[in-house]
């Protein structure tokens, strides 16, 4: 690698860096990592699908990193409620990342992945307002939800945190920050087993280079988003932007794919 090579992908790519950038900072202001919209990004780009896949989960773990650090010293993760959906995610999402799945069935999934991503980010701001303290829970459930997310997030590309927080919402599972807290925690092991499963696969091939610059980018874009949370910005406005855009690619991604199953 050389400073000219870098410089060439920078220059091809800006516009790319700087919605890397965007996302960083909005999802890590919110806790989480921001694969759903490195998806549709890279997705819209004409990425090829066997690169999207890395290339999102190693920007989730960048951004999420911090967060986690972040929580950890706050003592804000539940780690006896936590437990038991990553003993079940971890597992799972490496077996999703290391199943071998074709072109068409992964924009199918990824389509509906988007599409469940937008709703649920358009209607986060009910879902946390109505959340009060919860300290019971049940083991069974959320080993189930940690198991079935974790297999989905593999397939797909994503830490499965914004599968996991509206359910843990919807269910009253603690309070917001706890959510929050437990949502990078998640993200971040799922992202990890995702990769290891995806890099099993012989016929994996990554553009290193362009995959570098956007991880810094999002390493830096995280670090500004998770310092500026519930302080200066407030990302309501932007969350709604970003659903409209994430659900616009979502439609966009299954016409063009379950289409032709109607058609034929």
């Amino acid at each position: 690698m050389n400073f000219q090579t870098v410089f060439d992908s920078i220059l091809a790519n800006w516009h790319l860096i700087l919605l890397f950038f965007t996302a960083a900072i909005l999802y890590s202001s919110v806790g989480f990592g921001g694969g759903s919209s490195y998806l549709a990004i890279l997705a819209l780009a004409g990425i090829a699908f066997t690169q999207i896949r890395v290339t999102a989960l190693l920007c989730n773990i960048v951004v999420v990193f911090g967060n986690v650090m972040l929580f950890y010293h706050q003592k804000k993760i539940p780690w006896k409620k936590v437990v038991p959906i990553v003993l079940w995610s971890v597992p799972l999402a490496y077996l999703g990342g290391k199943l071998a799945i074709n072109k068409t069935l992964f924009f199918i999934l990824l389509g509906f992945t988007l599409l469940f991503a937008a709703l649920s980010m358009w209607i986060s701001k009910r879902l946390v307002s109505i959340v009060k303290e919860k300290e019971t829970f049940n083991t069974i459930k959320n080993s189930f939800f940690g198991g079935g997310i974790g297999f989905l997030s593999g397939m797909v590309g994503i830490g499965g945190g914004i599968f996991l927080a509206p359910l843990l919402h919807l269910s009253n599972w603690d309070t917001p920050k706890k959510i929050a807290a437990t949502a990078s925690f998640f993200i971040l092991a799922n992202s990890i087993a995702g990769i290891l499963g995806l890099y099993s696969s012989p016929n994996l091939q990554v553009d290193w280079i362009f995959t570098s610059i956007l991880m810094v980018t999002v390493f830096v874009g995280g670090q500004i988003g998770s310092r500026i949370s519930n302080t200066i910005l407030t990302p309501v406005l932007l969350k709604k932007a970003t659903a409209i855009l994430i659900g616009s690619v979502s439609i966009r991604i299954l016409c063009k794919h379950l289409l032709p199953f109607f058609t034929s």
